[in-house]
């Protein structure tokens, strides 16, 4: 599905609904057939099986996007803009003390305050 992605970036809202619905729709059916008879297949309680019912338990978010040509087919958008944050939380752990943790806050806060009104960019 990514391929299919990929030529509708940048495309207006109602081409990439109309390209998911042609192209990604079929897919997602065919996945979801897929896993269904799977898990017939399993034992309720194997790994698999829990990770199939994870998956189709969040099925209608998870396919929302081919729905809506708004919405993007992941999150790595969102998921971009966290990172210095995640990687910046194993940092603060050795701050050394409250303090130093305290003052590491104010300068990472100092930092993201200026690159956000684009300084020093």
């Amino acid at each position: 599905m990514n391929e299919i992605e990929a030529t509708i970036k940048g495309k207006p809202v109602d081409e990439r609904r109309r390209c998911r619905q042609e192209h990604t729709k079929p897919r997602l059916e065919a996945l979801k057939l897929c896993l269904d008879t799977e898990y017939n297949n399993l034992s309720s309680k194997s790994e698999l099986a829990i990770a199939i019912r994870y998956t189709t338990t969040r099925w209608i978010a998870m396919t929302r996007f081919a729905d809506d040509g708004q919405i993007e087919m992941d999150n790595n958008i969102a998921e971009r803009s966290i990172r210095p944050n995640a990687v910046g939380k194993k940092n603060w752990l050795f701050a050394g003390c409250d303090n130093g943790g305290a003052r590491s806050a104010s300068i990472y806060t100092l930092i993201k305050t200026a690159k956000h009104n684009g300084l020093n960019e």
